[in-house]
């Protein structure tokens, strides 16, 4: 007992230590003799303090440097290593610490038993200043190569700090670092086996100084992709490196590799594939997890990655169960089908006692799982949600809401788990998640309102949550008066008045006013302005402002009180609060003489955020989708894409156009469209363009880069020219004055639509780069006076229906499809898709090409051979478009689709089926 005593005194002895009383100490550094076990003591007691993040003064620092450089005299190894590592903490706060150079430049080369040897290389590395650098190069190039790997390794890691201060220098240091990572010996770290056959522990030396060294060289070459690539490929033979962790970086440079450069994917993905059968599973993780990640990665390309991970899923330990789910949990949110073949070994840890694989396993299932399996998951899902964290319950629930949007027949059992949840003990993003997926149903399955808002309200009586109050009240204020029974919604909201906060009274009073406007039943309306009237006699002032805005405007005409109060449509939210930070953050003290104008900033409709909101949700961890090259293919553009393009895009792009005087009368930009190259990354002149669609003009935004060294290019324009000249004639051409290398210009081709803004007019741009070229003189810096002038061909820009169309939600595809057909314009096209060999990809292709929203979650197909596809989208006019595709596969991956589009003004319907074929 009395050991176990001493021994936690010793544990908080350091927790004690104070900066003055430790400074007042140092004086023990000038005594003689030297006391080296006091010594060592106390200097770690000041490391203790500086890796605090206590800091001494400037002149308390220097004077300890100076009591510590003393210390030198003494031969002790020990001491000297604490020597060592104090003047490398203190080499950031001490002054004249440079001092000391040649004396630790001695101890880097002591003898090869010196213990001390790489702390004096650590300290060495950062006492010294970027113009001193050169003169250590010898030393740290002996260092890198030294038959001690501590050494080694000390030297090639000081070498990380040098980089930022001597580049230049460093990168000298390549073939000594290159030998460093071909070296097998061992360092100084170790790992402990346990043999069962001759019962004794074995020692495995590890070769940490290869992960350094591969850290290192990346850090040298990071600017040269050849480089990069033949490091990659020498070190990726088998056999080359020894140390795992420095496989996982040659991994991690692998696929950024594949992912920077398309010429690079198949060598690069050769590599990624053996590295799946290394004998270390560090490195088959990250191998895995490296290609699970990689965008546009194929069913071909991924297969022996799942397979891997198959197999890691019936292993004995948890920890590797754990990390193969977890990476088959999120690849299975953007490709579930390839993950579909592990699900008998997933449904087997559905039990394991590790709450956490089994949280991971069940949210795959249902992610991979069929409307069959839904039922079965969700009964498995009740039994263990009270075992489980919060953080893991939040992983549930998203992976409910999501299939929630895939499966909406299944809204009734998931919304009965979701409601049972809520009444559960729980923090609050645990509720708030559970709320959202509420709300998802709600927005996005029609049938499961009026339960679900029941279900809410319920919440709301007991909630301790204030924000989580405010968001519930907001949406039955929207979504209750909607509903067959809007009375009894009102009683909820006006307890919310009589118990509730002040933020949640005025929550209560907006939702109740949004109850009384454009109300037919008189009664009801009346009862409202009963409630509202007695809310003037609240205590706080906001709930009293509130209560009588809302019934003055009420006593207005309806169209006045809608636009007020029941208004669904909301200002682009990022882009207002950017020029609004732009508005506040101005230099000029006298920005405010001029009003902030909010006729500016872009509104978004109710149907644009939906339509956005769902496919983020159900695209949620899926990689990053290359923009396609436009040219002879079509644009290509998923939902979540033809939102931004549409809104997220035209915001971005609407300051900069508005500066342009010759575009200022043009209006708001409707759409704007994603990039698209028009020539390879490795041309000499690098062009790529945008699409930006007015009222009455279609504007193409190109952006080239000369890639051209010593050379200028000036007045640089391109003649973009319609296949259909008599729709489009050009406006003007705004060109780029001068292009230096690397320095992309702007050029702006705008054409004014010749039938008007309501015309919608499809065209194929061909696009001839002309420009003056003339020499950098090489003694001046500055261009020749003469020049030559010079044309370039790019590939074509194609203009198609799909560029006027807006992705759009809508509840009830059916009813709208009824409407649309009985007064609007249809067509119907029969193709055979090319480039597609399964449903799956062939939903995904349409739906990006016809820029039009999936519906009733037929964007996820559920059987392989035949499938049903439902788009909505308006046009930047705001006319309806709707289209039902019909598809099927035959076994020899051929996928044939029967196109009917229908639309509310004429012609849009052929466009839109245009864009496809």
């Amino acid at each position: 007992m009395n050991y176990n005593k001493k021994d936690e005194d010793a544990d908080t002895a350091l927790m004690r230590i104070d900066r003055t009383t430790v400074f007042q100490q140092a004086r023990l550094f000038n005594s003689s003799p030297i006391q080296p076990k006091a010594c060592r003591i106390l200097l770690t007691r000041i490391v203790f303090l500086l890796y605090k993040g206590e800091m001494f003064p400037t002149r308390e620092a220097t004077d300890l440097f100076f009591g510590i450089s003393k210390l030198f005299q003494n031969k002790d190894a020990s001491l000297r290593q604490m020597v060592h590592l104090t003047i490398k903490e203190l080499a950031s706060s001490a002054e004249d610490i440079i001092m000391v150079t040649s004396t630790i430049m001695k101890d880097t080369s002591g003898g090869t038993d010196a213990i001390f040897r790489p702390n004096a290389i650590r300290a060495l590395c950062r006492i010294i200043d970027a113009s001193t650098v050169q003169s250590i190069e010898r030393v740290m190039k002996t260092a890198i190569v030294d038959k001690n790997p501590s050494v080694s390794s000390a030297a090639l890691v000081s070498s990380y700090h040098l980089l930022p201060i001597a580049r230049d220098v460093v990168k000298r240091w390549q073939s000594e670092t290159q030998e460093a990572a071909t070296s097998t010996k061992s360092s100084g770290g170790f790992s402990l086996g346990f043999s069962a056959s001759s019962n004794q522990v074995t020692v495995n030396n590890s070769t940490m100084t290869q992960y350094h060294a591969i850290g290192l060289l990346y850090q040298m070459r990071m600017h040269d992709r050849m480089a990069l690539q033949k490091m990659v490929q020498q070190f990726g033979v088998a056999g080359a490196i020894k140390n795992p962790a420095a496989t996982v970086l040659l991994v991690r440079l692998a696929a950024q590799l594949a992912e920077q450069d398309p010429n690079l994917r198949k060598p690069m993905m050769t590599l990624l594939d053996g590295w799946l059968r290394h004998k270390s599973e560090m490195v088959n993780f990250e191998a895995a997890k490296a290609i699970c990640d990689m965008r546009d990665v194929s069913d071909d390309e991924v297969t022996q990655a799942i397979h891997t991970l198959q197999l890691f899923l019936t292993s004995p330990r948890a920890v590797t169960k754990f990390a193969a789910i977890r990476i088959l949990h999120n690849f299975a949110s953007f490709k579930p089908q390839a993950v579909h073949p592990c699900n008998p070994d997933i449904e087997l840890l559905i039990s394991n006692t590790n709450r956490s694989i089994a949280t991971f396993a069940i949210t795959t299932l249902l992610k991979t799982g069929n409307e069959a399996s839904v039922d079965r998951l969700m009964k498995t899902i009740s039994g263990f949600m009270a075992d489980i964290t919060d953080e893991f319950k939040i992983t549930i629930v998203e992976a409910i809401r999501t299939l929630c949007l895939k499966f909406p027949s299944k809204q009734a059992g998931m919304l009965a788990f979701l409601s049972g949840i809520l009444r559960d003990e729980g923090g609050y993003e645990f509720k708030r998640s559970v709320v959202e997926s509420m709300f998802d149903l709600i927005k996005f399955v029609p049938d499961s309102k009026e339960d679900a808002l029941a279900h809410l309200c319920e919440f709301i009586e007991d909630c301790e949550f204030t924000k989580l109050a405010v968001r519930i009240l907001h949406l039955l204020g929207i979504e209750g008066p909607k509903t067959s029974q809007p009375t009894k919604y009102i009683r909820y909201i006006y307890n919310r008045v009589v118990l509730e906060n002040a933020i949640v009274r005025a929550a209560a009073v907006t939702a109740l006013a949004k109850f009384g406007v454009g109300q037919k039943d008189p009664e009801v309306k009346r009862s409202v302005t009963v409630l509202l009237t007695r809310c003037l006699d609240d205590v706080d002032d906001e709930v009293r402002d509130r209560a009588a805005l809302n019934l003055r405007l009420m006593g207005e005409p309806d169209e006045l009180a809608d636009r007020f109060i029941k208004n669904e449509s909301s200002f682009a939210l990022p882009y207002f609060e950017h020029q609004l930070a732009l508005y506040v953050s101005a230099s000029e003290k006298s920005i405010f003489d001029t009003p902030f104008d909010l006729a500016a900033i872009p509104v978004v409709t109710k149907e644009q955020a939906d339509a956005e909101d769902r496919t983020k949700k159900l695209t949620t961890v899926t990689p990053t989708v290359k923009a396609p090259k436009a040219g002879p293919t079509k644009s290509m553009q998923s939902g979540a894409e033809a939102v931004a393009s549409a809104s997220a895009a035209a915001q971005k792009y609407q300051q900069e156009l508005l500066k342009i005087p010759e575009m200022q009368a043009y209006g708001s930009v409707l759409k704007s469209s994603p990039v698209f190259d028009l020539t390879e990354s490795e041309t000499e002149y690098v062009v790529s363009v945008v699409k930006h669609i007015f009222k009455e003009h279609i504007v193409l935004q190109y952006e080239v880069k000369n890639t051209i060294p010593d050379t200028v290019l000036e007045n640089v324009s391109i003649i973009a020219t319609p296949s259909d000249e008599e729709e489009l004639e050009e406006d003007f051409i705004i060109p780029a004055a001068k292009l230096v290398i690397d320095e992309p210009g702007t050029i702006y081709v705008s054409f004014k639509k010749v039938n008007g803004e309501g015309s919608f007019s499809a065209s194929t741009f061909t696009n001839i780069l002309k420009f003056t070229t003339k020499e950098i003189d090489p003694t001046t810096g500055e261009p020749e006076d003469t020049g030559y002038d010079d044309e370039y061909e790019v590939e074509s820009v194609e203009l198609t229906g799909s560029d006027y169309v807006i992705p759009a939600f809508a509840g009830n595809f059916n009813h709208i499809w009824e409407q649309v057909g009985a007064s609007g314009d249809e067509e119907v096209e029969t193709l055979q898709l090319s480039g597609v060999k399964t449903i799956v990809d062939a939903t995904e292709q349409l739906a990006k090409t016809l820029s039009l929203q999936p519906l009733d979650g037929t964007d996820v197909p559920v059987n392989t051979t035949t499938h049903t596809l439902k788009l909505f989208g308006k046009t930047i006019t705001g006319g309806r478009v709707v289209a039902n595709i019909r598809l099927a596969c035959s076994p020899k991956g051929v996928v044939t689709s029967k196109i009917v589009v229908r639309s509310e003004e004429e012609g849009v319907a052929a466009l839109v089926i245009a864009s496809v074929s």
